[in-house]
């Protein structure tokens, strides 16, 4: 008896612990049903058939296998997600996410692919993902456009840093640019940029911080009694100068000496000025202190042509004779870091060093001295540089000739050295217009009225106007052969004529005055093509070619936003706004409408 119950019982739990594992399987199988990842098909990436005897071997006769499911990879937020291969346009694989009825891209192929832009950031103490359709901005209008006001949106213009800027110019004061060459040439659009920008940066930030450090007049008795050090067979003195109505410092040290110095120790300010008068050969240096381990630097300003050079800690500018007063005034960060990064190649070489505090200035040579000061800024030093380079530098028939050759692209026949730009007459007349309108001085004026005579000539004569389908005139930024119509050297061109115009006067400026007339003219009945639907054109020369369109890129097409947005503020034509509101929207993505 107690074997059968043993028996029984043992029969009984076989009974239980199979029905036990019948139930879990049951209750397992539905669960992964309803829980299972539903794979999309997708298409067999397949060799190109293998040809017999010149045909083709049938599909029929291989058919392709069905491609295994890829591995479930990971679980995010409870969702499970798999690798799975992206083919793009039937030409790539590339390797992406999915989750769940979703599939992910990378965001590093999509940036390429569509040139959209992102990043991770920092956002209340979490990471964000930041997307971007375009990686320009468009600047706010501050009011209406005027003559006297800030020029479009060249406060944040920072010409003296760009990589193609050799550097600025010791003697002439103004950038020299390698945008074409190494060799470096004076650019008449890039001084009345630089011109441009410093004004407009002295209308829109606060004063600069200045710091007199010597001057010779005994009312000033704290900059009277500066710190000068002048060693054995060295002289420093003071005494009136006539022409100046003044006292100044007369100083004399050999070349050979440790010249006349003087304390300064500022680590806040790096913009240097002083009034200088030269009566022998000499030089005037400064030592830095830098961000480099390391002994000082030491920038030389000496008296010859020498444009730049660089040699382990010291770095050389000329600045001319100097044998009449000037005011010498330095950006002594910008002329460090042209030092360092200076190269034979057109671009300037990247440097993290930066000034961290101006130890003393070093007098050699024979000569006078007045008003040492270092400040935080000197923009109106700059702007007069740029005017006084454009008055010297206009030639004969009111032009700003460009002494290198110019290639805008595959079927424009090259520019030979010493065309004109419209760009360049534009921007001279605005940089002009508003030297005059500071200090009156009808030489300023009379150089912007000058500036018109290439507008009337045509680009073939050496002129800068082309005209469109024989009807609309157009002032070229590159007067080539066949025209190009760059759209915002263009407007630039308007916008010069616009300055001279209301500032000359009706009778003075009525030549300028019409050739702005013809030309919004022209810009009204033409900007609709450089409107692809999605961005902006840079030039026509799709259509003068029967090339690809010269698409602008982001920068370029919200500086013609920009320009289109001043120019809607002096002319109520609707198509300005009108074009201005369709290009924001397609810095966000938004596209013209489809049929």
């Amino acid at each position: 008896m107690r074997c059968l119950a043993a028996r029984v019982n043992y029969k009984t739990l076989i009974v239980i612990c199979a029905l036990f594992t019948l139930i879990t399987v049951l209750l397992w199988n539905r669960c992964s049903s309803d829980t299972s990842l539903h794979f999309l098909p997708r298409a067999a990436l397949v060799d190109p058939s293998p040809k017999v005897g010149g045909a083709s071997i049938s599909s029929q006769q291989h058919p392709p296998q069905p491609p295994e499911p890829p591995p479930v990879v990971g679980v995010a937020g409870g969702i499970k997600y798999e690798e799975i291969d992206c083919l793009i346009n039937d030409e790539s694989t590339i390797k992406g996410r999915r989750e769940g009825g979703d599939v992910y891209l990378p965001f590093s192929w999509m940036e390429k692919y569509f040139e959209v832009y992102g990043k991770v950031v920092q956002y209340d103490g979490y990471d964000r993902f930041e997307f971007q359709h375009s990686y320009s901005k468009v600047y706010t209008q501050r009011e209406p456009y005027h003559p006297d006001g800030v020029f479009m949106s060249f406060e944040g213009y920072n010409v003296e840093v760009r990589d193609r800027v050799k550097c600025i110019s010791g003697v002439e004061g103004v950038p020299l640019s390698t945008q074409w060459g190494p060799q470096g040439y004076f650019y008449a659009i890039q001084i009345a940029q630089y011109g441009l920008s410093h004004y407009s940066k002295n209308l829109t930030e606060r004063p600069p911080h200045v710091e007199v450090y010597d001057t010779a007049e005994e009312r000033d008795s704290r900059a009277s009694s500066a710190p000068w050090s002048v060693p054995k067979g060295c002289s420093l003195s003071r005494l009136h100068d006539k022409s100046r109505a003044s006292s100044v410092r007369q100083f004399s040290a050999a070349e050979s000496s440790e010249g006349v110095s003087l304390q300064l120790g500022n680590s806040k300010d790096f913009i240097l000025s002083l009034d200088i008068k030269f009566i022998s050969n000499g030089s005037v240096s400064v030592i830095l202190e830098t961000t480099e381990k390391g002994p000082p630097f030491t920038i030389h300003y000496v008296t010859n042509t020498q444009l730049i050079a660089f040699k382990d800690h010291d770095i050389t500018y000329g600045i001319g004779p100097r044998t009449a007063w000037s005011t010498l005034t330095r950006d002594l960060i910008t002329d460090l870091r042209k030092g360092v990064g200076l190269s034979n190649t057109k671009a300037v070489k990247a440097t993290k060093i930066m000034p961290r505090r101006v130890v003393r200035l070093v007098l050699h040579g024979r000569g006078f001295v007045d008003n040492v000061t270092i400040s935080t800024t000197a923009h109106m030093a700059a702007f007069f540089a740029a005017s006084d380079w454009l008055l010297r530098n206009q030639d004969e028939r009111g032009g700003w000739p460009i002494m290198v050759t110019r290639k805008l692209g595959e079927g424009f026949r090259p520019l030979e050295p010493g065309w004109y730009s419209a760009m360049a007459q534009g921007q001279a007349m605005s940089t002009l217009v508003r030297a005059y309108l500071l200090t009156k001085d009808q030489a300023y004026l009379s150089a912007a009225l000058k500036a018109v005579g290439p507008y009337k000539v045509p680009s073939a004569q050496h002129g800068v106007k082309a005209v469109f389908m024989n009807k609309y005139d157009w002032y070229e930024e590159y007067p080539t052969t066949p025209s190009s119509f760059v759209l915002n050297g263009f407007i630039y061109s308007l916008l010069g004529l616009f300055d001279l115009t209301e500032t000359a006067g009706e009778k003075l400026g009525r030549e300028a005055g019409q050739l702005f007339s013809r030309g919004i003219e022209s810009l009204r009945a033409m900007l609709p093509l450089f409107d692809t639907g999605s961005g902006s054109i840079y030039d026509l020369r799709h259509f003068m070619l029967g090339t690809a369109p010269n698409l602008a890129r982001w920068d370029y097409h919200t500086t013609h936003i920009n320009q289109l947005q001043l120019i809607a503020s002096i002319d109520n034509s609707p198509i300005f706004k009108d074009v201005v509101k369709r290009w924001k929207n397609y810095l966000k993505g938004i596209r013209a409408k489809h049929n």
